[in-house]
């Protein structure tokens, strides 16, 4: 039977989704979840598939995975997380047909950017994101990674602003390399007056027009949802979503208190500046 998970995770601390071999990763923690409960014997054989691939420091509240099991009573979020981290979760879990592939299948994915402080124009990023909606070849948006198609199609991208917080939301047929954070990269600019929307157009037409973009950080990236042509019936786990926010609220506390503590350590300067 093949099953599919919906995972969240803080990537603080994790080097990327992807299973490497010297580095903890969300999908080696996963990987040996899974081997100790005795869901699957091994990865390949289980023809376990990610929704796609998370760098290092990026997190994740809607990542999808799927693979092939003999006891699918275990492969339910609650037991699964009684041997993962306490920064990673399952939380949904779903019966799916046994060709589902979560990547190749993927109808959109959708990512949140979230910017601190309000040295931003938010007119002129509302106004200079409408260009980056359709079809655009994105070349100048993404770090190479031998992809030889660059084009891509950005259906939506909204723009929130809460107290001193900035929340970009961008949904695409599939996203390149690094091409979230290069787009926050990009409004950033035009949003604090360095660049203009010319530039930001001269940007969508690579072929006439190159230029290297460093990309926002990662920390303020998170993979939120992925759809899927066909409906999955997806089963939320009541008792793992009260034990992640039990989770979650843990770390809350810890990172308000070093906010603090950190806005301490610069008597020269203000707590207001700093934060």
């Amino acid at each position: 039977m093949r099953v599919a998970l919906k995972i969240a995770y803080i990537g603080s601390n994790f080097h990327g989704s992807q299973v490497q071999l010297n580095d903890p990763t969300v999908e080696g923690e996963l990987f040996k979840a899974l081997k100790e409960l005795g869901i699957i014997e091994d990865p390949r054989s289980a023809n376990f598939i990610s929704s796609g691939r998370t760098d290092s420091g990026v997190h994740a509240m809607g990542q999808v995975v799927a693979f092939d099991t003999d006891a699918p009573n275990l492969a339910m979020p609650r037991v699964i997380n009684s041997i993962l981290p306490g920064t990673v979760w399952a939380w949904a879990h779903a019966i799916v047909p046994d060709n589902f592939d979560p990547r190749r299948h993927a109808l959109s994915r959708s990512y949140r950017y979230i910017l601190y402080g309000e040295q931003f124009d938010i007119s002129k990023i509302r106004s200079a994101s409408k260009l980056l909606l359709g079809s655009h070849d994105f070349a100048n948006f993404c770090t190479s990674r031998g992809v030889n198609r660059t084009v891509r199609i950005v259906e939506r991208i909204d723009i929130r602003v809460s107290g001193n917080l900035t929340r970009i939301d961008v949904e695409a047929n599939s996203f390149l390399w690094n091409m979230v954070r290069k787009i926050v990269a990009a409004l950033m600019m035009v949003g604090s007056g360095v660049r203009d929307e010319e530039w930001l157009a001269q940007m969508l037409d690579p072929e006439s027009y190159e230029e290297g973009l460093e990309p926002a950080h990662a920390y303020g990236l998170v993979l939120m949802d992925v759809k899927y042509p066909i409906p999955l019936e997806w089963v939320e786990d009541g008792y793992a979503i009260r034990r992640a926010h039990e989770r979650v609220h843990d770390h809350l506390v810890r990172y308000r208190v070093m906010a603090d503590i950190l806005s301490h350590l610069f008597p020269s300067e203000s707590s207001d500046e700093l934060l």
